[in-house]
Parts: C-alpha cells; sequence; structure tokens
C-alpha cells in the first residue's frame, strides 16, 4: 500500500520538475519477476527504474547507514527495501532478494558494479539470477546526472534491453562472473547507442571512484 502511495507522489514530483519521461523497449520485459540492473549514474536512478516498471513492485537494496535513522528506516522498509553491508555484505545480501523473487511478486532493482564510482562488475547479480530463477534486464539511464539538472527540464530518456537468462548450473567464479560482466557492459553500450549514440556520462565526482574488489 506505501509503496503504490510514495511510486504516486515521486511520480508526481518528477513530472513537476522535469517533465515526462520517455520509455524504450518496453516490450522486452517479461513476465512474472525480474532483475532490472543498469550502470549506476545517479542517486535517483531507483526512482526513475521504479517508475519506468510500472505497474510491477519492486525491492532494492539500500546501505545500512541509510537505516540507522527510524523515520528513513521507517519509509525505507515500507518501501520494500532492505539493508546490506557494502563492506562486508552476509548471505541476507543474496537471501534476501532470492526469497523475493522467488516467493513474492516483487521484482529488484539492482547496481552490479555496486558503486556510482566503480564500474567493475559484481558477482552478486550473477548469484542472485542463478539461484532465484528470475532472469536479468538490462536497463540504461540518459538524462541529468546532477540534481540542479533535473530542475532545467532536461528530460530523462531510459531503454530495457533483452532479458539475460542464467543458467542454475553454470558455476560462480571470476570467470563467469566476468563473462556476465561483459555481457551487461555490452547491453548497456548498446543501450545507449539506441537512444544517442553522442551521449557521454561523465561522473561528476570522479574523485570518489574507487576500486571495489
Amino acid at each position: 500500500m506505501f509503496y503504490s502511495f510514495i511510486r504516486y507522489v515521486v511520480a508526481g514530483i518528477v513530472w513537476l520538475i522535469n517533465g515526462r519521461y520517455k520509455l524504450l523497449g518496453t516490450d522486452k520485459l517479461p513476465e512474472g519477476n525480474y532483475i532490472l540492473v543498469g550502470p549506476h549514474r545517479t542517486w535517483w536512478e531507483p526512482l526513475f527504474f521504479a517508475l519506468a516498471g510500472r505497474p510491477r513492485k519492486f525491492s532494492f537494496m539500500a546501505k545500512k547507514e541509510l537505516f540507522k535513522n527510524p523515520i528513513l528506516r521507517w519509509i525505507l522498509v515500507h518501501a520494500n527495501a532492505f539493508s546490506v553491508d557494502r563492506d562486508h555484505p552476509g548471505p541476507s545480501a543474496i537471501k534476501t532478494p532470492v526469497k523475493n523473487l522467488k516467493k513474492t511478486e516483487l521484482s529488484l532493482i539492482m547496481f552490479p558494479s555496486g558503486s556510482r564510482h566503480s564500474e567493475e562488475m559484481k558477482g552478486g547479480a550473477l548469484m542472485i539470477a542463478k539461484l532465484s530463477g528470475a532472469p536479468l534486464v538490462p536497463i540504461v539511464y540518459q538524462g541529468p546526472v546532477k540534481f540542479s539538472g533535473l530542475f532545467k527540464r532536461k528530460n530523462v530518456t531510459m531503454a530495457f534491453g533483452d532479458p539475460i537468462y542464467v543458467d542454475k548450473r553454470v558455476k560462480i567464479n571470476e570467470e563467469t562472473t566476468a563473462e556476465l560482466g561483459d555481457n551487461l557492459q555490452t547491453a548497456f553500450d548498446k543501450l545507449d547507442d539506441e537512444i544517442d549514440p553522442d551521449w557521454v556520462y561523465v561522473d561528476p565526482n570522479p574523485k570518489k571512484k574507487t576500486e571495489i574488489k
């Protein structure tokens, strides 16, 4: 109930400050739950991705620090967020989304690189897809990457790619994780070209970029 309400609120705010967003490739979305994955370019992307996937509802990962504030924690929990320790992720980082994908009507929004300042793909997306049986659906965001840009009504465009299914028999290791990372990056590049081949993402905070292993 709260999730549906807050999504309507967010949709109204987005329309007021930035106008209508554009979606490409909606016909590629599969039936049933899926894992929406994209390169992490802004902190507000999860909001836009949740709007793009309507009417399907989503859960998403949020760093544990955000749950320290009781008011914000209440909002996050009721918006289907779950806490993840980025420095020391425990089993729940995999078990919780897998359970949601298999036993509820919640799909998942996640960013395989984990950080807005890292381009390295992690194995979490591969493991969750394997255990849940849900496909990975690539998505890219093209639009303002600075919050002030949203108010200039530089409209946002998002594009969905073809679902990527992970065989449950695949072994999770450096090779398969790297292969998935290459496949996802290829999909992201293709979607970016479809929207605007001249668009280039520039990290607004390049000094924060770190290598995450």
